[in-house]
């Protein structure tokens, strides 16, 4: 017993001795649940903006009292078209006579919900308003045509004629599309992201702890030859990866991706090369593989959480403003434009430059790391 507890002692010691390690320990779990009451304590309300083209006047009232929808009135499809496409409105509808034809982007199954739910309870209390504005007129009718013997077609004669029909078409999907597919774009950049993070950081941490760097350092080679060494054969293997989870998603999870496979596939190759980056970086800043793991929390889970998942309009605009210095986000706005509406890798140029500019920041950063390893 005594020799347990002179074992426990001394790794307790260890680790008081450690800060960085107590620092994850005690200060990452508290970051995590702040960052976590921030994301789902600040506003769990949904916000729908309907478009409507030649909508009668009624139903516009009525959507316009449905909490959370917010109406546009559009002059033509088209100005509806390009206001979904630029992400304006989520929804449009068109009346042409009796028959409402609406329009989803579907890229949110909530939204789509709601979309559904304001336009049915303001169709139905429309309806109602109008069968009760009828039966006054024709109780009017009656009245003066009880002399005439004239017969008055029936209330609901004139209802079934005057009722709205609606049909929905959907620009993602359809009308079974669930939350899961519309999380596609997001889930995959963050696994390809988890994963090569891991592993590019764990193999650099090996060689580190094993003296296999240390003799590396020992000869010419420079530093900025052993990380782009790093960067290309693991690169291969990112790459690779990065295709069979695309190809997984799409064949064997039966997702629908509107926009080009190959545009996907460079969208998670530049995700792969910057979590390469970060972490071999990590790495570098890591004293064993328990540290790396420590890690975790701190470089990945903040990710997920400013990478959509959450609608960035339900967060506060200071966090907005946070999201943007996280690569994951502009991976994943990358995608969903791609996933959704189709476009293509001249529509997220922005997107990928920015990936871009993240994955050689973090290289210089890398070359800059190893100097304190270099003994000569």
């Amino acid at each position: 017993m005594s020799r347990i507890n002179e074992i426990g002692i001394r790794l307790f010691k260890e680790l008081l001795k450690d800060k960085r390690t107590l620092a994850m320990i005690f200060l990452a779990p508290i970051l995590i649940m702040w960052l976590m009451s921030l994301v789902f304590n600040s506003n769990n309300s949904t916000n729908v903006n309907l478009g409507t083209i030649g909508v009668n006047g009624g139903i516009r009232t009525e959507l316009k009292d449905v909490k959370n929808v917010k109406v546009h009135n559009y002059d033509n499809v088209n100005a509806a078209k390009k206001a979904m496409k630029n992400g304006k409105v989520d929804a449009y509808i068109h009346q042409n006579s009796n028959r409402l034809d609406v329009t989803y982007s579907n890229t949110d199954s909530s939204k789509t919900s709601l979309a559904k739910m304001g336009l049915q309870s303001s169709v139905t209390s429309n309806t109602m308003k109008n069968l009760s504005n009828k039966v006054k007129q024709l109780s009017i009718t009656n009245q003066k045509l009880q002399m005439s013997q004239t017969s008055v077609p029936s209330n609901a004669q004139r209802t079934q004629s005057s009722a709205l029909k609606v049909h929905n078409h959907y620009v993602y999907g359809d009308s079974n599309t669930n939350y899961f597919s519309t999380l596609v774009p997001i889930l995959m950049a963050f696994f390809v992201f988890l994963f090569v993070f891991l592993i590019s950081g764990m193999a650099l941490l090996k060689e580190r702890t094993t003296g296999t760097l240390d003799r590396v350092l020992a000869t010419p080679v420079k530093r900025s030859e052993i990380i782009l060494g790093y960067l290309e054969a693991y690169g291969v293997l990112s790459i690779l990866q990065t295709i069979v989870i695309v190809l997984v998603t799409v064949w064997l999870l039966n997702i629908e991706i509107i926009g080009s496979i190959f545009s996907v596939i460079v969208i998670n190759v530049l995700v792969a090369l910057v979590a390469l980056t970060a972490g071999l970086l990590v790495s570098t800043l890591a004293k064993s593989e328990f540290q790396m793991v420590q890690f975790i929390p701190v470089v990945a889970v903040p990710q997920i959480f400013f990478s959509g998942i959450i609608p960035f309009d339900s967060l506060p605009n200071w966090l907005n403003v946070v999201s943007h210095i996280l690569p994951l986000r502009y991976a994943t706005d990358a995608q969903s434009a791609i996933v959704f509406s189709g476009k293509g890798l001249s529509d997220v140029w922005v997107d990928i430059i920015v990936l871009i500019v993240f994955a050689i920041v973090l290289t210089i950063l890398n070359v800059m790391g190893l100097k304190r390893y270099r003994k000569v």
